[in-house]
């Protein structure tokens, strides 16, 4: 008699269990299905089976249910962790249906800067700013090689065949007897074999020499310059120059030729301005490393093209003078930025250009 009353307390209890595992198993789709964002589907998710849900609590009572409520309760846990899975992955279905329909981008969204942006070269910047004081003063800007003869580098320029310049230590050869130019004067002969004067040009390019150190490097840029015409003079070659000068370094930069030898000019001069590292507030220059104490740097040298240069080049030099010049572009930048060391400039660091 005592077992009969025990049977029918644990058949109430499996009957509420199933009960209630019907009901939980119908609902907890729609459940799943009204939630409309991640969290949200996992709060739901933790009403049921979480450690005070819902199905946890029907779970406290397998030690009343029989053996048949307890498998329905894993079965209805089961369907529960699958639905939720289930819900997961659609929400994240249309979460990403939604970014590949969106717009590809937010109008509404201020701008970010995703990288700083970058800067032309000092050298680049001072080439160009070369380039427009010469165009401003009539010249056009000529191109021409830089893996060039030996004629058109040396010999139409005047060159002596033992001149140093020509030889293996001071320029870069190739093995079938062309060289690196070691200036773009070449482009001064190619051109005045080409046309007629009246001409006044510029070459920048990039030039090679067996050089390295603080003030020179085997790789530079240069900007060579060149007019030609009837009755030309050194006087407007001195014009030229100090207006280039002083238009780059400013209207009271003091400019000065000295006398000096290349070979494809005659007279030659050097062209100095007043050193920048120097300078006092009133102008005047105290002398410093950089111009070794006597206040003048040089920036280019310069003369009047030699007549045997003419004359290579088919052009009358009893009819025609003419005038030519060579810049070194780092030279310039390290002026006017005050680069101590030119190498400086080839480095590539940051912290330097970023200044510029």
């Amino acid at each position: 008699m005592s077992s009969h009353p025990s049977r029918e307390g644990g058949s109430d209890v499996g009957g509420g269990i199933d009960a209630a595992l019907e009901e939980l198993r119908a609902k907890f789709p729609a459940r799943f299905a009204a939630a409309t964002t991640e969290q949200a589907l996992r709060d739901e998710n933790a009403k049921i089976l979480g450690k005070k849900g819902e199905l946890t609590a029907i779970l406290k009572e397998l030690g009343k249910a029989p053996p048949e409520a307890r498998r329905a309760i894993n079965v209805v846990k089961q369907e529960v962790e699958r639905g939720f899975e289930a819900a997961l992955a659609t929400l994240a279905k249309a979460r990403r249906d939604a970014d590949l329909n969106a717009r590809p981008y937010d109008l509404t969204l201020p701008g970010r800067l995703l990288a700083p942006l970058g800067h032309k070269h000092p050298i680049s910047i001072v080439r160009e700013e070369i380039i427009d004081v010469f165009r401003d003063l009539g010249f056009a800007v000529h191109d021409g090689p830089e893996v060039e003869l030996e004629e058109n580098n040396f010999t139409k320029l005047g060159f002596p065949p033992d001149h140093p310049a020509t030889d293996m230590q001071d320029s870069f050869w190739t093995t079938g007897g062309h060289l690196l130019r070691t200036h773009t004067s070449n482009v001064q002969v190619r051109a005045m074999s080409t046309h007629a004067p009246p001409m006044a040009f510029i070459a920048p390019g990039t030039v090679y020499r067996r050089d390295n150190d603080v003030t020179h490097s085997p790789m530079f840029h240069q900007v060579e310059g060149f007019l030609v015409d009837e009755g030309v003079t050194f006087a407007e070659l001195k014009g030229v120059l100090t207006e280039f000068a002083q238009r780059l370094y400013g209207g009271d930069t003091p400019v000065r030729f000295r006398p000096s030898y290349f070979p494809f000019t005659e007279p030659s001069a050097e062209v100095d301005i007043g050193c920048v590292f120097c300078k006092q507030p009133d102008g005047r220059r105290t002398g410093c490393a950089m111009c070794k104490g006597s206040g003048w740097i040089e920036i280019l040298g310069s003369g009047m093209i030699h007549p045997v240069v003419l004359e290579n080049c088919g052009i009358d030099a009893e009819k025609y003078t003419g005038f030519a010049f060579g810049i070194g572009v780092e030279r310039v930048a390290i002026l006017r930025y005050r680069v101590p060391d030119i190498r400086m400039l080839f480095e590539n660091d940051p912290r330097l250009l970023a200044q510029f």
